[in-house]
């Protein structure tokens, strides 16, 4: 029976130094910023397709108020509520006395200045497909943003999931740096993949999760339930939307559908930010989702 007990032990800890080997959080080294200098108008673009806006801006701001990324937004899952965090340039409570490859690890690697995990509420699954000179870019146009002093908030999250050394097992388990639609594509199908997967975050919402909380990408943009508990998120793939290029670009700039429905929800936002980007991006993105799988 000792045996049996010293067995166990020793196992035990094996393992756990395996799992905390495993889960160490992986960060970028400056020098993966050497020689590249950031350009806050093209990070202006940037910032509209990745929607940093809709989640960070004060609840329910309006107008010029939403380039205030004050944080505070609420975002329910099956794990705990997060609270969207201060990103406006304030030294204090904001990134405003971050380095870009804070940001960049942030982004790209889910990871804190500090060395924590972050949690997956925010979309480092895609945004980790991100090109460096896009991030240096955004971080670039992020400081030409109003600062702020609201202080962060904590997440409402608890145990276990409140352990963030767990989260780097969620990690090994899901991180996927490889794009999701492969195969032969046109230049602008790729570039609407980059927005649509990477910057967009489209499959964030629009594609299924299993139980841990991972996207079910074998049902790529298949419609999800919503987070919130009020209705669900539409499969918009082509089996499903039937729309054509032309329209799906006249979704994303005005709102309305070709069945002159208006757009609502958070979607709201998705429309305006697609809206500010060039026209061809817009369209890049409408030939993309022709291309992707259909999911009944």
């Amino acid at each position: 029976m000792k045996r049996i007990l010293f067995l166990c032990l020793v196992l035990g800890v094996v393992g756990l130094g395996v799992f905390w080997v495993v889960t160490t959080p992986v960060r970028l080294t400056e020098d993966a910023f050497a020689g590249i200098s950031g350009d806050a108008g093209r990070g202006e673009a940037v910032f509209h397709a990745s929607g940093c806006a809709s989640c960070h801006m004060a609840p329910e701001a309006k107008g010029e108020a939403q380039l205030v990324l004050a944080g505070g937004q609420q975002f329910p899952s099956d794990f705990g509520t997060f609270l969207a965090p201060n990103i406006s340039p304030d030294k204090t409570h904001g990134i405003g006395a971050w380095p870009v490859v804070d940001l960049a690890n942030a982004v790209l690697n889910g990871v804190s200045p500090e060395g924590a995990h972050l949690y997956p509420a925010l979309p480092y699954w895609s945004y980790e497909r991100m090109a460096l000179q896009d991030v240096a870019d955004l971080y670039a146009h992020l400081q030409t943003l109003p600062p702020d002093a609201t202080p962060n908030q904590p997440h409402k999250v608890g145990f276990p999931f409140s352990i963030r050394r767990l989260v780097g097992g969620w990690k090994v388990l899901n991180m996927q740096p490889d794009y999701v639609v492969t195969g032969t594509l046109t230049a602008a199908e790729e570039r609407g993949r980059y927005i649509a997967e990477a910057m967009a975050h489209c499959g964030e919402c629009h594609t299924p999760r299993d139980a841990l909380g991972g996207l079910d990408t074998s049902r790529w943009l298949g419609g999800a339930p919503n987070p919130s508990g009020q209705g669900t998120i539409p499969n918009i793939t082509p089996g499903k939307l039937s729309w054509s290029e032309d329209e799906i670009v006249e979704y994303l700039t005005t709102g309305f559908t070709p069945d002159y429905d208006s757009v609502g929800g958070h979607m709201v936002h998705v429309v305006e930010n697609m809206a500010r980007l060039p026209e061809e991006d817009r369209r890049a993105v409408a030939a993309y989702l022709k291309k992707v799988p259909a999911v009944p």
